[in-house]
């Protein structure tokens, strides 16, 4: 976060703003601090930790190896953001465990080496921990899927949504199950209307008695467009007044800078930099 230009931080207040409502802590792009502190722990990191990481092996092989070390190290970088607060507990998904493990790793030797200075913190997960791709339940939801149709976005007009499910992958067999490890498709369907409705997955199924799947997939959309509905108002609003995105924006880089300043202060003079 810490290196998107202001522009792209910006749109993506829009949506931190409209999912949580008040001028909390913004994106990192003017909070220096994290990019500091990122390079005092890469100097605490091996080079084989970094490429053993699951995410780092699996996007450089999609470039051919040719991965950057920006890519490499950006784990780091997430670390340093985390750590810049003393946060205690962190939300992710499932895919971030081997990530915040590392951050773990990194507070510790720091501590070791310097004092306890760091707190340990831990991962928060919801009750869906990986969203899967609509188009490969076999992956994770991504923003950088080439295939459109795979994810679904926020910012998604209801038609786009209804598209994107319509042509979801599911399976032949038309009941509506829950059966990750033979019907990865269909149950990928039931844990979306699951995390959109607030039931259970048990109770998903049963309501869902009878219906074929070809129906189902579209009362998912429609569960999904109605979650995202408010949501999508709010930042259609925002986005009509950029003065005081601006604002809030500068207000949260300063409080930002409040609380990471004294902790980096303090990590430099335990280092020996000051």
């Amino acid at each position: 976060m810490a290196l998107l230009s202001v522009p792209k931080a910006r749109e993506c207040w829009r949506f931190i703003r409209a999912l949580h409502k008040g001028p909390a802590a913004p994106p990192a792009p003017q909070v220096s601090e994290h990019t500091q502190l990122s390079w005092i722990l890469t100097c605490m990191v091996r080079l084989p930790r970094l490429q053993h990481l699951h995410q780092w092996k699996a996007k450089a092989a999609k470039q051919k190896h040719d991965g950057t070390v920006g890519l490499l190290t950006y784990p780091v970088l997430q670390a340093a953001d985390i750590l810049c607060y003393k946060s205690t507990h962190v939300p992710v998904g499932e895919d971030q465990v081997q990530h915040m493990e590392l951050v773990q790793d990194l507070a510790q030797s720091f501590n070791q080496k310097y004092g306890e200075f760091f707190p340990l913190p831990k991962s928060i997960f919801t009750s869906m921990k990986k969203v899967k791709s609509l188009r490969d339940p076999s992956v994770k939801m991504s923003k950088s899927d080439p295939d459109r149709l795979a994810t679904v976005h926020i910012t998604d007009s209801p038609e786009e949504i209804v598209q994107k499910f319509r042509k979801a992958m599911t399976d032949f067999t038309s009941e509506v199950t829950y059966e990750p490890d033979s019907r990865a498709g269909v149950s990928n369907m039931v844990a979306i209307h699951a995390a959109v409705s607030g039931l259970s997955v048990e109770e998903v199924v049963r309501s869902s008695a009878g219906m074929d799947t070809a129906r189902y997939k579209l009362l998912v959309a429609d569960a999904v467009i109605e979650k995202f509905a408010p949501i999508r108002r709010e930042i259609e609003k925002l986005k009509m007044d950029k003065d005081h995105l601006k604002k809030i924006l500068l207000a949260g880089s300063a409080r930002a800078r409040e609380l990471a300043c004294p902790v980096l202060e303090e990590v430099k003079k335990l280092v020996g930099i000051l």
